[in-house]
């Protein structure tokens, strides 16, 4: 079956530019085959969502173009299905498919093994018995060659009697290890004799208790790419280095298909880590709620917290591919968030610090529906009613008593709209005699002004959104912001876990939102009227308690300063 094409409209940039140079000269048959290999062992970030975009949205530009998903699963420790499925729903969520084309790596395991074999025989290989220390020792520096370990010329019959002994599970760990026999003065230190197996005495999530010896990635992955004739394999820059072992493999193995390993800069965003060690310390300490947490950069914490697959593929199209290290400014992807948001999200009225209005020249049992467009933005949009009623709750920031020069909302003797219902004008204000605090605000309105307009053409300057009192759901709403206080809480010299930001989530109580919201959908996003953007959280509420978590603010930051250059 030919892959579903997801729209992409990639720009050019260097990575396209080589399977075009490839495809001109008939390499590869004129096939473009790309990989997306996950290591099981975390969550997929924003940073694996550029990776997927770019190698699921190469394959989709060019006819017949295909790409695996591939797990990694080389290191029983770290791994879990709880990963594994993870990471296929994110996949998925964002738009694409790999069809019947999910491997992984221990697939292979026999055939690995197989290859390592090979490599003893062809006296490229063998096993060596220095610690990790010692092999640190040995292995030199930036500046000073490394030194044979003194089991580099152990004869091959006897590497392969250890090598089978290793795999019979008569060693504990850290005993015996494989290496690949290269060149210990290499100025590349990955290329000085590298360790391809060890010694893992642990239950693996797909091949349970059948192996105790594990490959490594390096060795691993080239072979795998290989064996799934993979023509491009697109990693991220760290591995540019590895690259040569990646060629060395293949070329001393002598396989029939030899990908080209093609680097480029993994995606850095300001006031986030991407580090998965780190993201799973924050899981472990508990300093968030988990993977799915709406702070972190997870692909299920942005699904939770409101982001679209949409503004995530845009995003990862407008940073586009480069080779050189850079940090996003995180306002650019709240604006790709923003943009289809505007686009796709119901306009709906919530009140987050609910003050009481009492329209006291309204009738107290009277309740009128007032008609609203879900979403002005679509011209074919469904509408909806909205009740109202004596009693409404507005915003406690839409009232000042003593209002400052500019203030044009509600405030003593002055006249504003109720979006969608009537102009009210402030008559009384109402407070706790003990505290001081406001608790009811007392107001009239003009019965020629249903709607929002008047008859005799008087306008005036402030809108306030609200909702019916004897109509209005109590909801909880959780306000998030950068998880992190530092722009780069990453940079040299500093602890991560010093850059927290104290305030990054605030849980309101109390809050009031329109009736239209009870049958609310998890996934659906919605802008709360001149609030923000909103979705119900996708863990924690219920039909009878409703939890908002908030998106994004409406103000756009990057579309200001984009203006602006």
């Amino acid at each position: 079956m030919e892959q579903e094409k997801t729209e992409i409209n990639l720009p050019s940039n260097f990575i396209r530019n080589i399977i075009n140079e490839d495809l001109k000269n008939n390499k590869n048959n004129g096939k473009v085959h790309t990989r997306f290999p996950p290591e099981p062992n975390g969550y997929l970030h924003i940073g694996h969502a550029k990776s997927i975009c770019l190698n699921f949205g190469i394959a989709a530009e060019y006819p017949g173009g295909l790409c695996n998903l591939r797990f990694d699963d080389t290191n029983p420790v770290k791994e879990d299905v709880e990963f594994v499925d993870s990471i296929q729903e994110d996949i998925k969520w964002l738009g694409f498919t790999w069809e019947d084309r999910c491997f992984y790596a221990s697939d292979y395991f026999e055939t690995l093994y197989d290859y390592a074999v090979q490599l003893i025989k062809m006296d490229k290989a063998y096993i060596c018995g220095l610690n990790a220390d010692q092999m640190r020792e040995y292995r030199g520096t930036l500046t000073q060659p490394g030194t044979d370990s003194p089991s580099r010329n152990r004869p091959v019959a006897e590497s392969l009697d250890l090598f089978q002994r290793m795999r019979n599970g008569e060693f504990e760990e850290g005993k015996y290890v494989l290496r690949a026999k290269i060149n210990m003065a290499s100025p590349n230190l990955n290329m000085r004799d590298p360790v391809i197996y060890r010694i893992r005495k642990a239950s693996h999530h797909r091949t349970g208790d059948k192996w105790c010896i594990y490959p490594m990635y390096d060795y691993t992955h080239c072979i795998s790419d290989a064996l799934e004739g993979i023509t491009h394999s697109i990693c991220t820059l760290e591995f540019e280095d590895h690259r040569p072992l990646y060629d060395w493999v293949l070329d001393v193995l002598k396989m029939p298909c030899h990908p080209q390993q093609i680097e480029f800069a993994r995606l850095n965003i300001s006031y986030t880590v991407m580090s998965k060690r780190k993201l799973l310390s924050l899981v472990r300490d508990n300093v968030v709620n988990g993977w799915s947490d709406p702070r972190m950069p997870t692909i299920a914490g942005l699904r939770r917290r409101g982001f679209t697959p949409k503004s995530i593929r845009d995003f990862c199209e407008k940073i586009g591919v480069a080779k050189c290290y850079s940090v996003v400014d995180y306002a650019l992807l709240e604006h790709c968030v923003r943009e289809d948001l505007n686009k796709v999200s119901m306009r709906v009225m919530g009140v987050i610090d609910p003050i009481k209005v009492v329209i006291t020249n309204y009738p107290e049992d009277k309740t009128e529906e007032f008609e609203a467009i879900n979403n002005p933005e679509d011209p074919n949009s469904d509408k909806r009613t909205v009740p109202f009623s004596r009693e409404v709750f507005i915003d406690r920031d839409d009232f000042r008593e003593d209002p400052p020069k500019g203030f044009f909302r509600l405030s003593p003797g002055k006249e504003i709209r109720l979006k969608f219902a009537y102009y009210i004008k402030c008559e009384e204000v109402i407070k706790d005699p003990a505290t001081g605090e406001i608790k009811e605000l007392r107001c009239t309105y003009d019965p020629e002004t249903r709607g929002g307009t008047s008859a005799d053409g008087r306008k005036v300057r402030g809108t306030s959104h609200w909702v019916s009192a004897k109509h209005a759901l109590d909801a909880e709403v959780r306000i998030y912001d950068n998880l992190f206080s530092k722009a780069n809480p990453e940079e040299d010299g500093i602890d991560f876990m010093t850059c927290l930001n104290p305030d990054s989530l605030k849980i309101l109580k109390g809050c009031k939102v329109e009736p239209s919201l009870k049958k609310a959908e998890k996934a659906k996003p919605f802008q709360f009227e001149r609030v923000g953007y909103f979705c119900l959280d996708s863990v924690d509420s219920t039909p009878e308690k409703l939890v908002f978590n908030r998106t994004l603010a409406l103000k756009d930051t990057w579309a200001k300063v984009a203006s602006k250059s």
